[in-house]
């Protein structure tokens, strides 16, 4: 019997999943991460990823480690290295194995959250909340000064460096929200009596919205309060909007396309980069001159969902065979089909 879904949950990582496209679009596209109000998006935008992942992870975590390690493994790391390859072919793809890999970190840090998350709980059930928070907080400083210390650094200090950057170590910032993801689950009852009152989502919305009007400071402390209050308060009222309003969006025909979107949100990210218009870069400060947050949302939202249509068709023919689909996708067929 396949895993039982949960609507408003595939509907999140719909939603989620083209604001990874639409920060691409920003990024890759137009030169510019700040454009329609994607300064904004980026608080939660991850946050809810890893929350989401953390909230599924969180029922096999306990099952034997090799056979999860194993399973992982074939659906996140080895689609993402044939992705990778296609799209930065030898000599290059071996310069694309830093931190970001090529664009494709995410897959590559969500296995590292897997084996970490199991490594923790199996040291000490009751002190893995602390391990976490020392593990994140440790990683955000280092990856605030990863490149002034990869500057200084010579020989043997490089190496352990770039090693790090393999290994997605900076990118271990994240880590408290797929944690949190994890407690969601466990304290799921409590979570829900907590956020159905109008006062506490209040509350959460209103120091979101406090953390969001904020503007960037050069100060260690001032950062790591902003990503993490906003990442916490952010992926909170997500939630939250997406659980309360499920039967609206089901009414209004919202909620089944992104539903959809959040089952293939792998198949996504793989797929969207080979379909970003790059060539848009020569129009940016066009679309600039307007002066508009809300043209340029608009404007890239709507090739954000071009790059989304082009990505979920590429996915259904290649879901069309087996072998592709398992071995690109990680997708398990029945005898049947």
């Amino acid at each position: 019997m396949g895993k039982q879904r949960i609507e408003y949950i595939d509907a999140m990582r719909g939603f989620t999943m083209i604001l990874v496209v639409f920060a691409h679009v920003c990024h890759f596209c137009l030169g510019d991460s700040r454009m329609g109000y994607n300064a904004v998006f980026i608080l939660f935008r991850l946050p809810c990823f890893f929350m989401i992942s953390g909230w599924l992870f969180e029922s096999v975590a306990q099952r034997p480690f090799k056979d999860v390690a194993r399973h992982k493994a074939m659906v996140q790391l080895l689609p993402t290295f044939i992705f990778l390859l296609l799209l930065a072919p030898p000599p290059e793809f071996f310069h694309q194995l830093g931190t970001l890999k090529g664009g494709y970190w995410f897959t590559f840090a969500l296995f590292e959250y897997f084996i970490l998350y199991m490594l923790l709980i199996r040291i000490s059930r009751k002190w893995t909340p602390l391990m976490a928070v020392a593990l994140t907080v440790g990683a955000f400083i280092y990856a605030r000064y990863y490149d002034s210390l990869r500057s200084v650094a010579d020989g043997y200090q490089l190496w352990l460096i770039d090693a790090s950057g393999f290994l997605s170590i900076t990118t271990w910032r994240l880590f408290l929200f797929f944690y949190l993801g994890t407690c969601v689950k466990r304290h799921f009852d409590t979570f829900i009596r907590w956020t159905d009152k109008p006062v506490v989502i209040a509350l959460v919305t209103a120091v979101f919205a406090l953390v969001a009007s904020t503007s960037h400071h050069d100060n260690l402390m001032f950062e790591m309060f902003r990503f993490y209050v906003g990442g916490i308060t952010g992926m909170v009222m997500v939630f939250t909007f997406f659980r309360l309003t499920s039967a609206w969006l089901q009414r209004w025909h919202v909620s089944k396309p992104l539903q959809y979107v959040g089952t293939r949100t792998l198949d996504v990210y793989l797929l969207h980069y080979f379909f970003l218009p790059r060539f848009l870069m020569a129009y940016a400060e066009q679309l600039k001159a307007y002066d508009s947050q809300f043209v340029e949302f608009v404007v890239i939202l709507l090739i954000s969902l071009v790059v989304l249509a082009l990505s979920l068709i590429a996915s259904y023919v290649i879901r069309l065979s087996p072998f592709l689909g398992h071995y690109l996708f990680g997708v398990k067929y029945s005898d049947k089909s």
